[in-house]
């Protein structure tokens, strides 16, 4: 998973000339926890390929330069960008928040909502099935009628519970944990067989967390009546959003979070699709 990404391009990216700020530089002023400072939050630690090397600061990988795509385009250059660390489930809880929005592939929904503020999506994910090897040798195939019979894993606090029901429609009930790092275990101790998450995501547990780990194929966006799309959590009634929103519209309109993309998440493309 080793990527080049060019000192050039990061330069460009965290210290966009304020033409390439966009019209939207006025909006954020006075909106932000600290003026003229836009304060992001990030995982303890981050991964790739959303973070490389757990250093969101260089702009490498997705969602590191996703943060900084956004910042340009609302007027902040890269040195006026501060990052924090928080858990993901303490983030989405409500009331005060110290980061003017976080990325930490939240997915939007409407429970969610109820609790925090979204932006518009940012990333529209594909699902992918992580299993292991040895289950893939077993004679585990991309195909839904194959999935059926497979032993599932799932962290109950997630949107992969309803897509398992929706999509896959197991033979029996999945096995349900508090966190994704328990599903993991539970795969490595042979007690599932396999269980969902982002493409990204999903990537890297088979490569870096489960020992012999494998991706048996990804199902597309577009296959879910209601696919995952991540935006970025802030609090709620954050007068921050429209500015953001108008940000993520105008990098969305102009292709740069479609380029961002195919830089970061190309891998993504040699995963079989499920039919």
């Amino acid at each position: 998973m080793n990527k080049t990404f060019s000192a050039t391009a990061c330069l460009l990216l965290m210290t966009a000339p304020a033409a390439l700020a966009g019209a939207h530089g006025d909006c954020a002023a006075g909106k932000t926890l600290e003026d003229g400072v836009l304060t992001v939050a990030t995982g303890n630690p981050a991964y790739y390929p959303w973070v490389l090397n757990d250093a969101p600061e260089s702009g490498e990988g997705f969602e590191a330069a996703v943060a900084y795509a956004i910042a340009a385009e609302m007027g902040f250059e890269g040195d006026a960008v501060r990052w924090v660390r928080t858990s993901f489930d303490e983030a989405i809880q409500p009331g005060a928040k110290n980061f003017d929005f976080n990325l930490q592939q939240y997915s939007i929904t409407p429970e969610r909502e109820q609790m925090v503020d979204f932006s518009l999506p940012y990333y529209t994910s594909a699902m992918a099935v992580l299993t292991t090897q040895a289950v893939i040798d077993a004679g585990a195939q991309p195909t839904v009628e194959s999935l059926k019979g497979l032993v599932w894993g799932a962290d109950a606090n997630t949107t992969a519970v309803p897509m398992l029901a929706e999509i896959v429609q197991p033979e029996r009930d999945p096995l349900l944990y508090g966190d994704n790092a328990d599903v993991t275990a539970a795969m490595q101790a042979g007690q599932i067989d396999a269980a969902l998450f982002d493409l990204p995501t999903a990537l890297y547990l088979s490569a870096v967390v489960v020992e012999g780990g494998a991706i048996l194929g990804q199902f597309p966006a577009n296959r879910s009546e209601n696919p995952d799309q991540f935006g970025l959590l802030m609090e709620e009634g954050n007068p921050l959003r429209d500015c953001v929103d108008a940000a993520i519209t105008a990098l969305t309109e102009s292709g740069r979070l479609a380029e961002i993309e195919a830089e970061w998440l190309q891998q993504a493309t040699g995963v079989p699709v499920i039919e």
